[in-house]
């Protein structure tokens, strides 16, 4: 006999109850509304990497429990049992509440990349009531209910207390007979297709497998990678200064940085959705760029873009730590006799910007931690609405001297997990609570903006400056499986609003119809004050002086997920191999319902890839060298 009773009810009652839990995890992914048409048999194979490694941990277990029959080695079975077995149900649950918050699956690099910042992280993993309930009575029964099964089955069957007979076990051969019988399982489970679907690789793993799977392959990939700390390549803005000429004039300069807002919400980009009233009124005199995108759909990175005219390292929020390759236009007008202040309604440690407006050279800095709260509502886990940058703003304003200065005003209304304030009232614009809770978080932007202006009017500087409001990034709501913005490729991500307002040049209002990113914004400013670049390039351009047909570029946020490159209205999506690749024509499918890769030529597909991958090589060499510190 392979186990006595009492074994067999010990182990069974956890693994299958393991089993289940994990599979019905997946099939709820899989079969949710987002991911809506997959057929039964398409599901069952999307099951299949699930099946096979649940099947190989059930060998496994049964055939360790057979060998270790007492003693020590008995006692360590049962604890690794429990412990690993929670360490397995914690990443299934994780992955699966992961998947859910974003469309995307949990890999190890994301894994990675917070798990060091708990404190950060923590209010932003906050998992509804329900789900807490269902960890919680997933961990109590991993740790306690075989025990309580066995011990209640066995009243019932009356069973000693002690069990008189004694099993063989298995002979080494027999174990070693199990474990490959696991392990043909495990390795089963690592074989999965990738059909033309939204599902990828990634997701056809089970959670587990995928997590020790992207491990390895970060291991292997950072191993592989040569050591080239001091030999970074220069950037050509590194040198850069700025130089009067007979045009010059010392105006003011104001960023506006609108948290988390995609342009196809606000109003002046879609004319049927009233969100930004005062923004569409405003465009009317104002610069607007009809295609402006980001670069990497994060807020840190946006602001590297905007501030230093340069591409954002790929790797996730180093720049804090380790500066950018560019001098930004903060500390460049400082020289020209410029003050300089940041305001953000976040906390400090938000991507944390507290080092960052330093490296960006903002001589002030004014965080949520000095700003009153009172009177103010929170609108997401680490900020409050963002009228609480007003009374500081006026303060430093009215008491700043006579000198021009560079002023930046950084939002987070925007931000996920989108609590519009109630200050301004709510209005209906969706039936779907997370999609309107976000349209009406864009609403209270729109009246921050308006009254950031009237301030400005009414302490006399409106005229003298010039305003730069910008979206960092976009959000998905499932219009692609995805949500939230950093592993998001597609316009709802990628595409944001950006207006410039300067009252005695652009009060006629103009349009600017070409692709233009954040990195324009800062040659565009500097034609809009009459100064000359010396000393390096930017490579961005002033949009008062349109570019040639150009291509734009952008990156996941997360490492090696996603590129995506723009040309004319032909976008191309890189999906590393874990799903097909795709191309878009905007111009007839701004939706981005219909991928034409299959249409095109493998030549002109692997030159678009070839062409992100070499701007991918491009902006390592320009970050490889910069020491973390």
């Amino acid at each position: 006999m392979l186990l006595n009773s009492r074994d067999w009810v010990y182990s069974i009652s956890l693994l299958i109850p393991l089993f289940v839990y994990s599979l019905s995890l997946k099939a709820y992914d899989i079969v949710s509304p987002r991911r809506g048409g997959i057929s039964f048999a398409r599901t069952l194979e999307l099951l299949r990497s699930d099946v096979f490694f649940n099947l190989g941990y059930v060998l496994l277990w049964i055939g360790l429990f057979a060998k270790a029959q007492r003693g020590p080695l008995r006692r360590a079975v049962v604890f690794l049992f429990h412990v690993i077995t929670a360490l397995v149900a914690v990443i299934k649950t994780g992955a699966h509440r992961y998947f859910r918050e974003t469309g995307t699956t949990l890999d190890y690099d994301i894994l990675a990349l917070w798990a060091p910042r708990v404190d950060e992280v923590k209010p932003m993993v906050k998992l509804p009531f329900s789900s807490r309930m269902l960890l919680f009575a997933a961990l109590f029964y991993v740790v306690l209910g075989p025990l309580l099964v066995t011990r209640a089955i066995g009243r019932w069957r009356r069973w000693p207390e002690r069990c008189s007979t004694e099993t063989a076990g298995i002979s080494s051969s027999g174990f070693l007979g199990f474990c490959l019988q696991a392990l043909g399982f495990f390795l089963l489970s690592l074989l999965v297709g990738t059909k033309p679907t939204d599902t990828g690789r990634s997701f056809a793993r089970d959670p587990f497998i995928n997590l020790v799977l992207t491990g390895i392959k970060e291991v292997r990939t950072s191993q592989n990678e040569p050591n080239i700390v001091g030999q970074a390549a220069r950037h050509p803005a590194a040198g850069v200064r700025f130089v009067r000429t007979p045009r010059t004039e010392k105006r003011n300069v104001v960023l506006i940085h609108l948290e988390s807002a995609r342009a196809q919400s606000v109003t002046p980009y879609n004319k049927d959705l009233k969100t930004t009233p005062f923004l569409d009124e405003l465009a009317k005199s104002s610069l607007l760029a009809e295609r402006a995108y980001t670069t990497i759909p994060n807020t840190l990175k946006a602001s590297i873009s905007v501030n230093c005219g340069v591409d954002p390292d790929l790797r996730p929020g180093v720049e804090a730590r380790s500066g950018v390759p560019a001098r930004g236009l903060a500390d460049l007008l400082k020289e020209q006799g410029y003050r300089t202040v940041f305001f953000q309604s976040s906390t400090q440690n938000f991507e944390n910007f507290g080092a960052l407006a330093d490296n960006l050279g903002y001589e002030e800095y004014y965080p949520l931690e000095t700003m009153d709260t009172e009177g103010f509502e929170r609108s997401n886990y680490f900020g409050y609405e963002d009228d609480i940058m007003l009374q500081p703003s006026r303060r430093w304003l009215e008491g700043r001297g006579d000198e021009p200065f560079v002023a930046k005003y950084l939002t987070g209304t925007g931000h996920h997990d989108y609590l519009p304030p109630t200050r301004y009232g709510i209005k209906e614009f969706s039936k779907d609570d997370r999609l309107n809770r976000y349209l009406n978080c864009l609403r209270y932007q729109d009246f921050f903006v308006r009254n950031l202006i009237e301030q400005y009017k009414e302490l006399g500087l409106y005229e003298d400056t010039i305003f730069v409001i910008y979206g960092d990034h976009g959000e998905g709501f499932g219009e692609h499986g995805r949500y939230v913005h950093e592993n998001n490729p597609y316009e709802e991500s990628l595409r944001v609003p950006l207006l410039i307002h300067c009252e005695e040049y652009l009060r006629k209002g103009e349009r600017f119809a070409g692709l233009s990113n954040h990195l324009d914004i800062l040659p565009t400013v500097l034609d809009l004050l009459g100064y000359e670049v010396e000393g390096g390039e930017y490579l961005g351009y002033s949009l008062l002086r349109p570019p040639g047909e150009r291509t734009i570029v952008a990156s996941c946020f997360n490492k090696d997920k996603c590129l995506a490159s723009i040309k004319v209205f032909k976008k191309y999506i890189h999906h590393y191999g874990d799903r097909p690749d795709e191309l878009f024509n905007l111009s007839e499918d701004p939706l981005e319902e219909h991928n034409l890769a299959g249409e095109r030529t493998r030549k002109e597909m692997d030159e678009r890839r070839k062409e992100l991958l070499r701007w991918r090589s491009r902006i390592k060499a320009l970050y490889g060298g910069r020491t973390l510190r």
